[in-house]
């Protein structure tokens, strides 16, 4: 395995600024100076919480407690090892790194499954482009396609990287085998069908995707994870999903439909207050919609929402609007995203054409552009407005019963709602629409939760409450650990008065400070800036983050230190003190010879109490 500089290291870490790094997964704002706050990407919540100092290189949620810096972030985020992660940080902003001699540099190897399975999609996607673009009868007819048949620019296809698969093909293959793929990659790409126990052969892979239009699909960083293949005249008969109109890839490793928005890698950029979300069903609907101007438009693959997704999309934007096809799947998926997106924390509207039946997002953009979508905006529907007309179209015939189901129906709905403010503002909503009195409303949503709470916690197989996580550690050690990091000069000061033997090391903190205090007193003190190879495991380098994220405290330092010093002494020497008093007190006054030994120590450990050592430090 190649072993990267510790110079290269800290010059990545000095160029690539961490707010990009992070951006590319985390929407962030302003926090003041150098400071930006966002939500954060290892937990859900709706307060925003993840902090990230793009001055001293580091991020930390105050939520759920991660912490780390441009590298741990690559690795948590995207599921990479250490090499990997620093490997893909300086592809993407073009830093060379630079190899310890005799490692060599990253061979095939040494790819990760999930990091041989990008390169495959990227090949896979330049091969299509080209088929796509080429100068033959099919490329005629897939361009002719493209333009007069979709209505789409060969502009909009280039942005976008749309492509071809031949029909009858086994160039991607050879391509595939021409740059050495692992075979395990090659079998878990998606994009090949390949027997179980087959022997790897040119012969032996079959494209999955032939005579189909090819659209990359990309995740929220922007690279191609799979591809949604479109019907065409082309597609052979013998075609195992002949008869589906779209295709998508199956489940990879790098590829996983229920958390992947089509378009969010780009629409995350333009999200923002007054622009937010629009979601419609397709992937030629978002790209119809970008193509008009509307650049906020993302898609699901297919029009099964997840909670997954919306929360992806609630970390870049709070605002959502609904825009499906408003025939019965549509209109179906759209009630179905509701109660999700409730849940998520989203504010949600939904775009309708007023006096029109059946709406297209695709066709209507086409033909009015962008004015289209100011002109859905105008009558656009509320969260309540459009459940209610969803549930119960005709309400001015509804008898007193069926008004009764539409309300539980909707009190399913409203339940998914966390704030109280918004659960009481939606049924005053449905309250006016059903025509009812807003007090029974609520008597009877009362009564729907009692019931539903009772129904959870009558439940045999009811999960146990999850367990507190731990308060964070208050340990001397870590308190002087931070004074360390935080002002260096004291690491010297330290290693000449605190014995290794006070430390406890049972504890991260405590290991770190015995390793730093080593490692100044015989190799001289690298710099926090430099700590990379004293670092051994995740939870040292989460700490280390942790605590240099945290700005010095502007008490007496030296005081500080002092007293940390005073309490390791103390832990170390009292039971030692108790145990000889207790020998004393079983030696008597008989002259044991032992007793006088131990009188000298008991007299020693009082000394070195009533004066413990002292630091000065000049901060």
């Amino acid at each position: 395995m190649p072993v990267i500089k510790s110079s290269s290291l800290r010059d990545l870490k000095n160029r690539v600024n961490i707010a990009d790094v992070v951006s590319r997964v985390v929407s962030l704002r302003k926090a003041g100076g150098v400071r930006f706050k966002g939500l954060c990407p290892f937990h859900q919540e709706k307060t925003p919480s993840f902090n990230v100092d793009s001055g001293k290189g580091f991020y930390k949620c105050f939520g759920c407690g991660k912490a780390g810096d441009i590298i741990s972030f690559v690795m948590e985020t995207e599921g990479l090892q250490f090499t990997e992660a620093v490997e893909a940080i300086a592809q993407r902003f073009t830093v060379t790194l630079e190899y310890e001699e005799g490692s060599g540099g990253p061979t095939r190897e040494d790819r990760s499954l999930k990091q041989e399975i990008f390169a495959i999609h990227d090949q896979a996607a330049e091969y299509y482009r080209q088929a796509f673009l080429a100068p033959t009868p099919h490329g005629e007819f897939i361009r002719d396609y493209w333009t007069a048949n979709r209505k789409f620019t060969a502009e909009l296809g280039d942005e976008f990287k749309i492509g071809f698969a031949p029909p009858e093909d086994a160039g991607l293959a050879a391509v595939m085998m021409k740059k050495q793929f692992s075979e395990e990659a090659l079998r878990q790409c998606g994009l090949f069908y390949l027997r179980d126990g087959a022997v790897l052969t040119l012969s032996a892979l079959r494209p999955r995707f032939r005579g189909r239009l090819m659209i990359p699909i990309r995740d929220h960083q922007g690279r191609i994870v799979a591809f949604t293949a479109r019907q065409l005249e082309l597609t052979p008969k013998d075609d195992p999903s002949h008869e589906a109109k779209y295709v998508n890839s199956p489940e990879t490793p790098i590829f996983s439909k229920s958390s992947l928005l089509f378009n969010l890698d780009r629409a995350r950029t333009h999200a923002g207050e007054g622009r937010p979300f629009v979601l419609v069903e397709g992937q030629l609907d978002a790209m119809r919609c970008w193509s008009v101007g509307l650049k906020t438009a993302v898609a699901p693959q297919g029009t099964s929402i997840t909670e997954g997704q919306l929360q992806m999309l609630r970390r870049y934007h709070s605002q959502a609007e609904c825009f499906f096809d408003s025939d019965g799947a549509g209109q179906k998926a759209a009630l179905r995203f509701l109660p999700m997106a409730l849940k998520a924390g989203l504010e949600v509207r939904f775009l309708t054409l007023a006096g029109a039946e059946k709406v297209d997002p695709d066709l209507l953009f086409l033909e009015k552009g962008f004015a289209a979508y100011d002109e859905v905006r105008r009558s656009s529907l509320n969260a309540m407005e459009f459940a209610c007309r969803s549930v119960l179209p005709g309400v001015a015939a509804a008898s007193a019963e069926l008004k009764a189901r539409t309300a539980t129906t909707l009190f399913e709905i409203i339940a998914h709602a966390e704030s109280d403010i918004a659960r009481t503002t939606f049924l005053g909503e449905v309250a006016a629409y059903l025509r009812v009195p807003h007090a029974s409303l609520e008597q009877d949503m009362r009564r729907f939760l009692a019931r539903r709470s009772g129904a959870r916690s009558s439940g045999a197989a009811a999960a146990p409450a999850p367990a507190a996580p731990p308060p964070s550690g208050q340990s001397t050690e870590e308190h002087l650990l931070y004074l360390c990091l935080h002002h260096e000069s004291l690491l010297a000061a330290l290693s000449a008065q605190l014995p290794h033997e006070w430390i406890d090391v049972s504890h991260p903190a405590g290991r770190l400070l015995d390793r730093f205090l080593a490692e100044t007193q015989h190799n001289g003190w690298p710099g926090r800036d430099h700590l990379d190879p004293l670092l051994e495991t995740d939870e040292e380098k989460t700490l280390v983050a942790t605590l240099l994220f945290d700005p010095p405290a502007d008490d007496d330092l030296s005081k500080i230190a002092n007293e940390g010093l005073r309490s390791l002494q103390r832990r170390f020497l009292d039971p030692r003190q108790r145990q000889i008093e207790l020998e004393i007190a079983s030696k008597g006054t008989n002259g044991d010879p032992d007793l006088l030994s131990l009188l000298k120590q008991r007299a020693e450990i009082t000394r070195q109490l009533q004066h413990p050592p002292q630091i000065a430090l000049a901060l």
